[in-house]
């Protein structure tokens, strides 16, 4: 099924449920609107306004370009906290105009070009907001006032919509690349198998990014209960959105002068926190299944990897591994002995990860539960008690994540694994999902409200106690906190690798994301790209789908496709169910089993550049995988384009997403030339073309005048110190490129152990700037893509060399160079 075809049928159904949910809504709530205005006595730093309804309005600027709009429905503002917030930013100086005659008052940064916030007071408060060159490019709709309901607590706001306006982001969501004219919640729901359009699932993030004739803003509503964002599928002159209850609390980011995603995606991640760079290791392959049991499959595993030389670096243990299912225990039948096998993958170069869920069985002759209850550690139901519910393991009582010494006691017991040899872990289940009586005679349902806790469940909160319905969302990013924060502690001079399958907004603090139990279906492969890309601008930059769908059991030909589409994405994992057929990369017979070492192989290759690409992102914000928008935004061509992405900035990834084809047609986006990474030939931008993809081909283009760093095939990260780096140097245009380098792991990075090289391409002659210690991998070659001939000679440094080779197949002429060499010309 085409991807084009594959949103028809779930959207018309999405569409219908959106408006009934609308309607209902306002049957239901006796919304009140806000009223007129009235100025209180402004502060330095903000701006607060009564209003006719008792509600109260509150105005800050954290910088020129980022606003927050709080609204307390009641009149008193809540303590300023929030779990997605990485540390609360202190707003800046205002200049504050109030126009009687106008009933405005007008807010800026004082002193510097800055965004403007225009609140209308009367006859109902309404807020407007501008860029620093003027232009509005926010505004609530007058027909569509604030409103509140002062009984259920729900909030509710609405924004005019262009016709023509884009939106991305909004987290992980089974949807289309734009999110115009959808409605979408956000409640974190166990949806294994979800179809395309399913929503919700398992993270909620909401937070998104506006797309209109090349200009964004982003925005962010801050607010942990049940909510919702109609962004035109009930009107499509206005998006709305609100929550069951909580405050109406939300950012604006204007992006910058230029209205940029990428500076709003920067602004967005200052405030939320961005991924800390990952250990080298966490960047291999990874091979996983629902289970590897006993010990002697996973060794198997293993060997057969090192056998077949297919690449790899870490292998899972699912549930399987545990005794009768508890958490932190391992089976005695079936792995008697995990330190020597822990011992034994590391020699073989490999690392394990363990899963952990929240459930902690119900067993007095359970340490893990027996500390837990005595410490008051679980959580509880209105009454008091200990909330259970059945899981894996049975009856279950679950940690309340929302305090912090249960989150310091929970991070402490992964020590005896750390001690035992586990690598890192990865966080299930915790969206909170609990399993329905098996008994029940009520008809299933994919989103049954009882699959989770008991929104009457009490959280601690973080000192201000709570029920579940507000802090359901943030149950599965505070468990990630909890492992990770315990994994800084006990080895504070790792990296740790946590992998979670629920989050909220700010989850990239902690974890690397995965999006749950897919399908093994083509149209599943298909929908990778989008929810990805959508996830990178939504602030997480490690994320990753199951090669090959966890669910079912996909084609040779399906997991061949998907393994090669997958090979450049932040986190590359093949994962399976238990009652699906083997699914290694040689579990479908000779032929594919050498395409599939080629694409493992390709990751390999890559791992240089993919390394240098999740360091900017932990600089400056920028997602290690983009949609083609994100850095052409001028270019209409790619707002809908969701078969392609951008690794980095300079690999653009064309992959096959249909059976049976063997070609198909690539976007190049108007702005750059692209230059074939096979063959060389080059494409210029602003042009689709019809491109040859055998099934062991991975179209795959470098941006010219770009350098990317790339290595020899190596069988885990643990070979990379001692082999040379080649740079690919796209020939066509002028262009930089560059080149980080660090230990791999521990934090000296911080405290600049770290090598950066900068490629700088003037014509035929490639400068090369390095500033940092030596002592990390050796430059050894630099290879000139997209040559149409040998050049007549080569210098180095202004000296004649004859290490050169020219190849007219692949149209590359590659130089051998020392570590040092600061200039290479062709002539």
């Amino acid at each position: 099924m085409k991807l084009s075809r594959l949103w028809r049928k779930p959207s018309a159904r999405l569409a219908a449920a959106a408006l009934s949910i609308a309607v209902s809504q306002h049957v239901q709530a006796a919304w009140q609107t806000l009223g007129a205005g009235q100025l209180e006595t402004p502060h330095n730093d903000l701006v607060e306004l009564s209003t006719a309804s008792g509600a109260r309005v509150r105005l800050t600027l954290l910088d020129a370009g980022t606003a927050r709009i709080r609204i307390a429905p009641n009149g008193v503002f809540g303590r300023d906290f929030s779990y997605a917030i990485a540390t609360q930013p202190k707003p800046v100086p205002l200049s504050v105009e109030h126009d009687d005659r106008a009933n405005t008052v007008t807010l800026r940064a004082s002193g510097k070009e800055s965004m403007r916030v225009v609140v209308t007071l009367k006859p109902s408060v309404r807020v407007d907001v501008y860029d620093s060159a003027g232009e509005l490019f926010l505004a609530d709709d007058p027909a569509r006032e604030m409103v509140f309901d002062p009984v259920s607590g729900a909030v509710q706001v609405s924004k005019q919509r262009a016709a023509t306006e884009l939106y991305y982001g909004f987290g992980e969501k089974a949807m289309p690349m734009s999110r115009d004219q959808r409605f979408m919640t956000m409640w974190n729901s166990d949806t294994p198998a979800y179809l395309p359009g399913a929503d919700p699932i398992y993270q909620s993030i909401p937070f998104f990014i506006s797309l209109l004739h090349g200009k964004s803003y982003g925005v962010f509503f801050d607010n942990t209960y049940r909510s919702y964002f109609d962004m035109g599928a009930t009107d499509p002159a206005r998006y709305t959105f609100g929550a069951a209850g909580g405050e109406l609390d939300y950012y604006v980011f204007t992006g910058g002068r230029e209205r940029s995603a990428a500076n709003v995606l920067r602004s967005y991640t200052a405030l939320t926190g961005r991924g800390s760079l990952p250990p080298l290791w966490a960047l291999g392959y990874q091979q996983s299944r629902y289970s590897y049991t006993p010990d002697s499959q996973v060794r198997e595993v293993a060997k057969t990897f090192r056998e077949k030389k297919i690449p790899a670096d870490v292998i899972y243990l699912d549930i399987g591994y545990m005794e009768g299912y508890r958490i932190f225990t391992w089976s005695k039948k079936d792995f008697p002995e995990p330190e020597k096998l822990l011992a034994d993958l590391k020699n073989e170069g490999f690392r394990a990860v363990t899963i952990v869920d929240p459930g902690v069985k119900v067993d007095d002759d359970y340490a893990v539960y027996r500390d837990g209850r005595q410490r008051g550690a679980f959580t509880r139901t209105a009454k008091g008690d200990e909330m259970h519910a059945t899981v894996w393991p049975g009856l279950c009582a679950f940690p309340d994540f929302t305090s912090p010494d249960t989150r310091a006691w929970f991070g402490s017991l992964y020590e005896k694994f750390l001690d035992q040899g586990v690598a890192g872990f990865w966080n299930d289940m915790n969206e909170p999902g609990v399993f329905l009586n098996a008994d029940s005679d009520e008809p299933p349902m994919q989103h049954d409200p009882k699959k989770t806790f008991p929104l009457s469940t009490r959280h601690f909160g973080d000192g201000d106690p709570g029920d579940h319905a507000r802090y359901h969302n943030v149950y599965g990013m505070q468990m990630a906190r909890a492992t990770y924060e315990g994994l800084r502690k006990l080895r504070p001079d790792s990296r740790p690798l946590v992998l979670t399958r629920a989050g909220y907004a700010g989850i990239q603090r902690f974890s690397a994301v995965w999006t749950g139990d897919n399908d093994a279906t083509w149209d599943h492969l298909a929908m990778t790209i989008p929810m990805l890309t959508n996830l990178s601008v939504s602030g997480v930059p490690f994320v990753g789908a199951d090669v090959g769908g966890f669910v079912e059991t996909p084609s040779a030909e399906l997991y061949t496709r998907w393994l090669q589409a997958a090979a450049l994405t932040p986190f590359f994992r093949t994962h399976s169910a238990i009652d699906t057929e083997p699914r290694e990369p040689w579990s479908f017979g000779a032929d594919y089993e050498k395409i599939n070492r080629e694409s493992i192989e390709l990751r390999y290759r890559m791992l240089p550049y993919l390394y240098t690409a999740f360091a900017a992102e932990e600089m400056d914000g920028e997602p290690v995988m983009r949609p083609l928008w994100f850095d052409y935004p001028h270019d209409v061509k790619t707002y809908l384009r969701e078969d392609e992405f951008l690794a980095g900035r300079d690999i653009l990834v064309a992959p096959i997403l249909h059976s049976g084809e063997t070609k198909r047609r690539v976007y190049f986006p108007n702005g750059d030339a692209w230059i074939d990474w096979w063959s060389g030939k080059r494409y210029a931008g602003g042009q689709e073309k019809e491109i040859e993809a055998p099934l062991n081909r991975l179209p795959l283009f470098v941006r010219a005048g770009a350098s990317v760093a790339t290595q020899p095939v190596v069988q885990s990260t643990n070979e990379m110190a001692n082999v040379p780096l080649t740079i690919t140097v796209a020939l066509g245009t002028d262009g930089t490129g560059t080149l980080y380098q660090d230990a791999g792991d521990g934090y000296a990075y911080r405290n600049g152990e770290t090598r950066r090289s900068t490629f700088t391409l003037k014509g035929k002659t490639l400068h090369i700037e390095t500033n940092g210690p030596s002592r990390f991998q050796k430059i050894a070659f630099v290879e000139f893509a997209g040559a149409d001939a040998a050049p007549s000679s080569v210098t180095i440094d202004g000296k004649t060399t004859n290490d050169f080779h020219f190849d007219a197949t692949t149209r590359r002429i590659r130089v051998a160079v020392s570590n040092n060499t600061k200039e290479i010309e062709l002539h």
